[in-house]
């Protein structure tokens, strides 16, 4: 029993200095942008691809929506990185809200945004951002149809030359 105590005493120990080095490193060190964003991608990505191999609907929901939001949160801090880069302490900052993003509860941070500011947004807008989709996808489909109208022509010249060049 003391054993065993002690073995938890210095786990637990263990833990939390490395715990305590990841938070002093996110705050001062070199490259906690990046530790920030790995922190924010390890956990959630482990998990999603223990989502997709069970055929629980649930989980993939949640991961899916973890992603949905640490996606908009991406794209939103790429234009106010330059702003958000000066404030003290902002890697640790972030790392706090991506582990609030993910933890393991009903109602954690990626569920609240998802539902009270992106679906709300992607509802009201859906007919537009569907419209939009369909004319990207038009133009796509006919900008790759005259590419490869245009590369046939070209190759059929190009053979049409070589053949001409062979016979003389």
């Amino acid at each position: 029993m003391f054993h065993s105590l002690k073995i938890l005493t210095v786990n637990i120990i263990l833990f939390l200095g490395i715990l305590a080095f990841i938070a002093i490193y996110l705050m001062f060190g070199y490259g906690s942008q990046f530790l920030a964003n790995f922190i924010g991608f390890l956990y959630p990505a482990y998990a999603s691809v223990k989502a997709i191999e069970t055929r629980a609907k649930e989980d993939d929901t949640k991961w899916l929506t973890y992603w949905v939001v640490y996606a908009g949160f991406s794209l939103l801090e790429t234009f106010t990185d330059i702003f958000l880069w000066w404030i003290p302490l902002y890697a640790f900052i972030k790392c706090i809200f991506l582990i609030y993003l993910m933890v393991p509860i009903q109602a954690n941070g990626s569920v609240l945004l998802y539902n009270r500011v992106i679906r709300p947004f992607v509802i009201k807008h859906q007919k537009r951002i569907d419209d939009t989709i369909d004319k990207m996808q038009d133009a796509a489909g006919q900008l790759v149809n005259e590419a490869e109208g245009e590369l046939r022509k070209r190759g059929t010249d190009y053979a049409a030359s070589r053949l001409s060049d062979s016979q003389y």
